[in-house]
């Protein structure tokens, strides 16, 4: 027994050691921590279970039947942030540059078989060079069991992708089918082709950083959600983040102890809108005065920033969080902003975590540019995302809400529970000087007319009164109440059900 316990502590120690103590070093010298380093930082203390340490590659071509280190390239398991569960995998780029062969994608896909099982989110930290290249098509069909779990796991349990190396070619698909993706600054980086490849064919000369770093994935792309300046801070946000997700599809997320009461009134936003209907506001302001505590988790912020995402608490429990944002072209959608708000609406509906949407919106954004990009179809999938969406819908219209854009927004006809206005409000299919160019277009060369006319139309349609007369609003509330009216509209919609039609699934315009 001696002898076994003396084997069993040898193989623990080499699969630690993973590339051995030489590539450790150089991976701390790029500012990088090590596959296991990662864990300890982003579980809780001791909670971490390693599974399949002694796995080992099975290929034999080109000498690498005399290269085998256990664990090969990644470390996989489950453990604890802040005492819930979660699986994770780590791919350790110290060992064959985290390259992923047939074995090292066998864990991988053990862990989420078991996290849909036990219904536990996952966790991936990635590190990688792609696909091990001396295994072939073994290595590729690894990657399509991993692609595969993803889309069977989408909606089921929320999944998180963390780049924290490279990560390229058929690697970026798994991380681009999970929930959210987080990368660091200077180190991580994202790209179906790498430069290299890039300069054959297009003869463009592009870095790494410039081409899929995090700064291009976060502003540019879109791809990634937040980006962050080492390793350790990605990590502790991301147990930061884990806070307001649920373990799985069919529990509600997990609630918190606030001592922000439910009615507190917040009388600064009665002078949050200007006068005059042109000048910005920063809606940011409205969300953070509105929530528990002030706190609020911004997702992509650099990215399509006319639309502004996150999630935060009220009343303890968490809320998903949208809202047109007037600092930035006047709030318009347009197709980047349609596609963010669109698929965070349908993760919050996936997971149980009701939607709070706040609305000045002037509608969408003219131009060829947006036209050829295929606005028609991107602004339909916010439309689809809010009318499909069942979990409770709370929406306030702060001020614009012209045309096709209030529709979109989460609008009464959209099957939105709750809809507030502020008496700032206008409710209108456009402004007051397009209806009126258009209405009395007869009158265009009498400036003075044109001005009486217009005032004529915002007295009589820009105001929340015509909507509130249908039934599309159900109250104009005072902006100081904000806080107060949408918590005991939660409370009330605490026990919501709904459903859609029988389907097998919708066909949302992709």
């Amino acid at each position: 027994m001696h002898d076994i316990i003396r084997q069993l502590d040898e193989k623990r120690a080499r699969a630690a050691l993973g590339g051995g103590e030489q590539r450790i070093a150089a991976q701390h010298a790029k500012g990088k921590l090590t596959a296991r380093e990662r864990l300890e930082v982003l579980l809780d203390e001791g909670s971490f279970e390693e599974w399949d340490m002694f796995v080992e590659h099975r290929c034999t071509d080109f000498g690498m039947d005399r290269e085998a280190v256990p664990g090969d390239g990644v470390v996989t398991g489950f453990g604890m942030i802040n005492g819930r569960p979660v699986f994770v995998f780590s791919q350790d780029f110290t060992v064959f540059g985290g390259s992923l062969s047939e074995a090292h994608a066998e864990k991988i896909c053990k862990v989420m078989d078991h996290a849909m099982k036990a219904g536990v989110p996952v966790i991936g930290l990635n590190d990688s060079g792609g696909a091990r290249i001396q295994e072939g098509v073994a290595s590729l069909g690894g990657y399509a069991e991993v692609f595969q779990r993803n889309v069977l796991a989408s909606g089921v349990i929320p999944q998180i992708s963390v780049i924290m190396g490279p990560c390229a070619g058929g690697a970026v698909y798994s991380p681009a089918m999970t929930d959210f993706i987080f990368m660091v600054k200077d180190s991580s980086y994202m790209f179906v082709t790498g430069p290299e490849v890039v300069k054959t064919v297009t003869h463009e000369e592009v870095t790494a950083e410039e081409l899929g770093g995090a700064l291009t994935h976060t502003t540019r792309s879109g791809v990634a959600d937040l980006a962050f300046e080492t390793d350790v801070e990605a990590l502790l946000m991301v147990r930061r983040f884990f806070n307001y997700l649920p373990l799985n599809n069919r529990e509600k997320a997990p609630r918190r102890q606030t001592t922000d009461t439910a009615d507190r009134l917040e009388m600064s936003l009665d002078t949050l809108v200007p006068d005059n209907p042109n000048k910005p506001y920063d809606i940011k302001e409205l969300i953070v005065k509105v929530v528990d505590d002030c706190e609020f988790f911004e997702l992509q912020p650099d990215n399509a920033k006319n639309i502004i995402i996150g999630l935060a608490r009220m009343q303890g429990a968490p809320v998903g969080i949208v809202a047109n944002q007037p600092l930035v072209l006047a709030g318009c959608l347009d197709i980047r902003s349609a596609i963010k708000a669109g698929r965070f609406v349908r993760f919050c509906d996936a997971f149980n975590i009701p939607i709070l949407t706040f609305v000045d919106v002037p509608g969408f954004m003219p131009g060829t540019a947006q036209e050829y990009g295929g606005i028609i179809k991107h602004g339909a999938k916010l439309l689809y995302a809010y009318a499909e969406c069942t979990v409770p819908k709370i929406t306030v219209i702060t001020r614009k809400a012209y045309g096709g854009a209030y529709d979109v927004m989460s609008s009464k006809h959209l099957r939105g529970d709750v809809n507030f206005a502020w008496p700032s409000a206008e409710i209108a299919v456009m402004g007051p000087k397009g209806a009126v160019a258009i209405i009395f277009r007869e009158e265009k060369n009498d400036p003075a007319k044109l001005a009486a006319r217009e005032e004529e139309y915002r007295r009589t349609f820009a105001n929340p009164f015509i909507a509130g007369r249908r039934g599309y609003i159900d109250d104009v509330i005072l902006p100081h109440e904000t806080r107060k009216r949408i918590c005991r509209s939660l409370a009330m919609l605490r026990g919501k059900r709904l459903e859609n039609p029988w389907r097998k699934h919708g066909n949302i315009p992709l």
